[in-house]
């Protein structure tokens, strides 16, 4: 496959030479790092150790001149504004945020906020602007809500024969945006969606939300990018697989866990990036100054042997174009 880059900084990140970010010698700084994700997840651990290799590149060493203190809520949002006022308590230099943005922002208005993919940062109130967040908080968007048309276009290529589309989602979390751009784009496509809703973050949640959809006879499903869906990833591709439906993810880990595709930004580079943040940040930078960024390239992910279990063909024009194909 073709690397690609999150955004065309990234290549001076990796080119800084060792130690060219700290700020000052001798200088402990303490990081924060409020997740809505789970610590455990393979992919997760991945993310963060983007991070903190990007903080390594930077001339921060854990230990030396670097103390990352980390929480995950596994999902559970009630746990969100405990955990991030725990950071608050610690007096953290800066606080990075993954599906946790708003629960920093209303924890503290002077801490430095980094927030990592939030799918529409400006829509939710996070940021006043991506020019000019504004406030004590920047960082890096997802554009989920933006590649909504094109998931669905990639879906109704893979399975031409389907007409009504589950759109699963938790109502709980701000995905509201993209369930309006998915009932946008659908009718040009020759589809309809309905939403379905997970009410909440256990098994048997997923459970009663898949067979509650099954009522409505889908043809495929649109995977909503949330931290509190992707948990469960591996068994919503359980699910799917049991049910024939093609499924369509967010990034990379949806396809490995099972999934029939995704199509998104590269959430590794995305991570090791927000280190540059940080980093300015610590050398006296106002996050409120630092511009929101946007991906600017995708890829594509198709996982064969799910799509073997589905009894699908893909078009070799399609495999043509993806970045990977698992098989």
């Amino acid at each position: 496959m073709n690397r690609r880059v999150f955004i065309s900084g990234l290549g001076a990140v990796l080119a800084a030479p060792l130690g060219a970010g700290a700020q000052q010698a001798g200088k402990m700084y303490r990081i924060g790092f409020l997740s809505l994700a789970s610590e455990i997840e393979p992919s997760d651990q991945s993310d963060v150790a983007a991070f903190r290799e990007g903080l390594r590149v930077l001339g921060y060493a854990e230990g030396e001149n670097l103390v990352i203190e980390q929480r995950y809520a596994a999902g559970r949002l009630e746990r969100l504004p405990e955990l991030a006022a725990e950071l608050v308590r610690l007096k953290v230099d800066v606080l990075v945020t993954y599906g946790s943005g708003s629960s920093a922002k209303q924890a503290t208005r002077s801490i430095p906020i980094v927030f990592i993919v939030e799918p529409d940062p400006v829509g939710t109130g996070l940021v006043a602007s991506l020019a000019r967040p504004g406030a004590n908080i920047t960082g890096l968007a997802d554009a989920h809500a933006d590649l909504v048309p094109k998931r669905l276009e990639l879906l109704r290529e893979v399975v031409p024969s389907a007409a009504r589309v589950g759109v699963l989602l938790n109502p709980a979390r701000s995905t509201a945006t993209q369930l309006k751009i998915a009932r946008t784009a659908a009718p040009a496509l020759g589809l309809t969606v309905f939403p379905v809703a997970l009410t909440g973050p256990g098994r048997d949640d997923l459970d009663r939300a898949f067979a509650t959809m099954g009522k409505e006879h889908p043809g495929a499903l649109l995977v909503i990018g949330d931290p509190t869906l992707a948990i469960h990833r591996k068994r919503i591709a359980e699910l799917a697989i049991k049910r024939r439906l093609p499924t369509s993810g967010t990034v990379r880990t949806w396809a490995e866990a099972g999934l029939l595709r995704a199509y998104g930004a590269n959430f590794i580079d995305a991570f090791r990036h927000a280190a540059t943040y940080v980093d300015k940040i610590l050398k006296g930078a106002k996050p409120g100054d630092l511009p929101v960024e946007q991906p600017t390239k995708f890829e594509l992910v198709i996982n064969l042997k799910t799509a073997k279990a589905l009894g699908l063909t893909i078009p070799p024009s399609l495999l043509l174009r993806a970045d990977q194909v698992i098989e």
